[in-house]
């Protein structure tokens, strides 16, 4: 739950940021001259930029949440077997063994999006945060029947 207030606060602050941005741009370009017009569209450029992020981030956020419902009514979850240090954070031959076996599985059913989903997670416990996220992106499209790139 704490991770959603956060996600929810900072998208927030992001769209008031975006908004205070956006009328700085309009006002460059209110103000007519060639360069002040430059600027503005420039500067208009950024929050675009920023909305479709962070209107991506939420829609990848959205199906990861959608899959992991239905993984948990499945009981198909990952049980969190990680041997953890003293101050907490995930042991790294730990991650590794478990990242091994995800592989595995992953290898013996590559068409179905659960083994992806678990791999996704092991990827992230062993720290490889843009693998997690590709290995998630393939675990949604074999869900939604959507074309998957190698």
């Amino acid at each position: 739950m704490a991770a959603k207030i956060t996600y929810a606060v900072t998208a927030a602050v992001l769209v008031v940021y975006f908004v205070l941005v956006g009328s700085r741009g309009v006002m460059l370009i209110q103000h007519g001259t060639l360069l002040t017009v430059t600027f503005g569209v420039a500067v208009l450029v950024l929050p675009v930029i920023g909305v479709w992020f962070l209107w991506k981030n939420t829609q990848f956020v959205k199906r990861a949440n959608r899959l992991a419902t239905e993984l948990d009514a499945e009981g198909g979850l990952p049980v969190d077997e990680l041997a953890r240090t003293p101050a907490g954070r995930i042991d790294r031959d730990s991650a590794d063994e478990v990242f091994a076996r995800r592989k595995a599985e992953t290898e013996e059913t590559p068409d179905d999006w659960r083994s992806w989903f678990r791999l996704a997670i092991a990827y992230h416990d062993a720290r490889d945060t843009p693998r997690a996220r590709k290995a998630m992106q393939h675990a949604i499209a074999l869900h939604d029947g959507k074309p998957v790139r190698a």
